[in-house]
């Protein structure tokens, strides 16, 4: 199979509010943690920090632990990869305006369509509610062990 290899980054506020990425599939939309796939040339935190600038405009980010860890078996829809295997990191941060360095269109291209602060009580209704679609799915229950808990001594696999 041909796994993409991605980071991911847990943008948390003071607030414990979360920022997150509107994608728009085929199959849906999916709220989902900013990053993408790593370059031949990157590290995860590198990954991460590229990401973060071209996603949603946060520079100088301190990258923090490697904190989750998720796998996801989808045929992508370029044909080029088989599924995703993802290094989530945890960045902490005051919060702020997205402004993404993409433009829109370019965003929009890599089917990313909004960008939100979302409160763990505003993820945890959502999904409740069954109208909205997170990835991971059970992001609300991982997010509020994190926030309660810490930082994992090992990275946690959260599921699809």
């Amino acid at each position: 199979m041909r796994m993409r290899q991605a980071a991911r980054a847990i943008v948390i506020d003071p607030q414990h509010r979360v920022l997150l990425v509107r994608f728009e599939f085929p199959s849906g939309s999916r709220w989902a943690l900013p990053g993408g796939g790593i370059e031949t040339d990157e590290t995860p935190e590198q990954a991460v920090q590229r990401e973060l600038i071209e996603e949603v405009g946060l520079h100088d980010a301190v990258i923090g632990p490697h904190v989750w860890t998720r796998e996801h078996v989808i045929p992508f829809l370029d044909g080029k990869w088989d599924g995703q295997r993802e290094q989530i990191h945890l960045v902490h941060t005051l919060a702020f305006d997205p402004t993404p360095a993409l433009t829109w269109e370019q965003l929009n291209a890599e089917y990313v369509f909004e960008l939100r602060w979302w409160s763990l009580d505003e993820i945890e209704r959502a999904h409740g509610s069954g109208e909205v679609r997170f990835v991971p799915t059970a992001l609300g229950h991982h997010l509020r062990a994190l926030v309660h808990d810490g930082p994992p001594s090992t990275p946690v696999d959260v599921g699809v």
